[in-house]
């Protein structure tokens, strides 16, 4: 059908008598944008068509979420299992206090379906046009998500919810996301107060409002805290060195800019290694992450990690390496344990620390509490590897940033959901005449 409905268009186009010359140049510039202009008209309706094909079922989808949603002031928004420790404390102290809540996810297998309380109801939302279809929709007195993006892609803010409240999942730089992830929300919920200078920054630059910066604590580092000990206690005693190559994604991530320049010989230096790509990785480089699984696979010392939770493979490795990840700072604060890293020529320019001048606090504490990892290291990793291990001159430095980084330990979840009756309390009183 495309290519009927191109050649009918050019064809319509060469019936019309045309008298002025065109340079060949200029003449191919004008078909290019011509043929761009239809093929971009023609997909426009196809998906206007396909869209309009599944408005009821939608419809019929968003009545029932919005149904179950109804008359509870709170709603948290997960996108997936993968957040289920930075929301289970929250719900967990919602329900100890008898509060009213609505916790939406759009992953069926999310442990947060399965919470049971007389107060907090839970539902599926769905992925993709069904979520947003709802949550663009949504009627609550405050929202709290970790997602970010709010009024920059599919999620708009809804008239019917005055409050939306990130909740940063890791204690590292809140510029560390992709650019203008949270500009557009009304409050932040902070691991450390450190986090707020970068966020302030931004708000200056970017000529925004003010927004309401709250430091609670890391809600999943308190869940890993505990699940950590009991894990300790249960590992098998482990055979040989054990290395965790664990990084961010996107260019500047570990495993798209080096590659097997840096897990070749990792893999030929005899170590024990385990590789646990970005979760974001699978949807974003899945054809980097498929070349070098096929490359690695005939080395039985390597294994790659696809379990939802990085605990396990945390506690047993003896040394880590990363890039700019957080996940840095869940093994050296909960198991102080020595880090590689690799920083050289991070690219700012996708991130909001594009527009913060000065060096990024995560940087900063990496130099303290880590070593740096350059590319003239990679043949000689092995021996990198046993010298950082065996250098226990880190731990002062681990403690300090762990104090700076990760406040309240053992209390995100009462301080959480303190925030959020605060904020609540504020937008009604906005709304009360005066």
């Amino acid at each position: 059908m495309t290519r009927r409905f191109l050649v009918l268009v050019l064809l319509i186009c060469c019936t019309t008598p045309l008298w002025a010359y065109i340079d060949p140049g200029t003449g191919s510039m004008l078909f290019s944008a011509l043929s761009g202009i239809v093929v971009a008209v023609y997909f426009f309706f196809k998906n206007l068509i396909v869209r309009l094909k599944s408005l009821p079922d939608l419809l019929v989808g968003r009545k029932d979420r919005m149904a179950a949603a109804a008359g509870r002031p709170l709603v948290i928004y997960s996108e997936g299992k993968q957040y289920w420790n930075v929301f289970a404390p929250v719900l967990e102290e919602l329900h100890r206090r008898g509060l009213e809540a609505m916790y939406y996810t759009s992953d069926p297998d999310d442990p947060g379906l399965r919470f049971e309380s007389t107060t907090v109801a839970t539902a599926l939302l769905g992925k993709g046009h069904a979520a947003f279809f709802t949550l663009n929709a949504l009627e609550a007195e405050v929202c709290l998500t970790t997602t970010p993006g709010l009024e920059v892609f599919h999620w708009k803010r809804s008239p019917k919810t005055p409050c939306y409240v990130h909740i940063l999942h890791a204690p590292n730089d809140a510029t560390l996301y992709r650019l203008f992830g949270i500009d557009y929300y009304d409050a932040v919920l902070l691991t450390g107060d450190f986090q707020a200078e970068g966020i302030r920054a931004l708000e200056a630059r970017r000529r925004l409002s003010a927004k309401s910066l709250i430091t609670v604590g890391c809600p999943y580092l308190d869940v890993l805290k505990a699940k950590a000990e009991a894990l300790k206690a249960s590992l098998p005693a482990p055979q040989g060195r054990t290395v965790l190559v664990s990084p961010s994604w996107g260019d500047s991530g570990l495993l798209k800019k080096y590659g097997m320049n840096l897990l070749g010989p990792l893999a030929r230096s005899g170590l024990k290694i385990i590789v646990r790509p970005h979760p974001q990785s699978y949807q974003s480089e899945a054809s980097v992450l498929d070349s070098l699984v096929k490359e690695l696979s005939s080395f039985d010392n390597v294994e790659w990690d696809r379990e939802r939770e990085n605990l396990r493979s945390m506690a047993r490795a003896d040394i880590m390496i990363s890039d700019f990840s957080g996940i840095i700072f869940d093994y050296v604060f909960l198991f102080s344990r020595p880090v590689l890293y690799t920083k050289a020529d991070f690219d700012r320019r996708p991130y909001d620390a594009s527009d913060v001048d000065g060096p990024l606090w995560t940087f900063e504490v990496l130099e303290k509490i880590g070593r740096e990892l350059k590319s003239a290291d990679f043949p000689g990793i092995a021996q990198v590897v046993a010298s950082v291990a065996e250098d226990s001159g880190t731990r002062d430095a681990i403690q300090e940033a762990r104090a700076q980084a990760w406040a309240f330990p053992g209390e995100s979840g009462r301080r959480v959901v303190d925030a959020l009756e605060s904020l609540r309390a504020q937008g009604q009183a906005s709304k009360r005449p005066s």
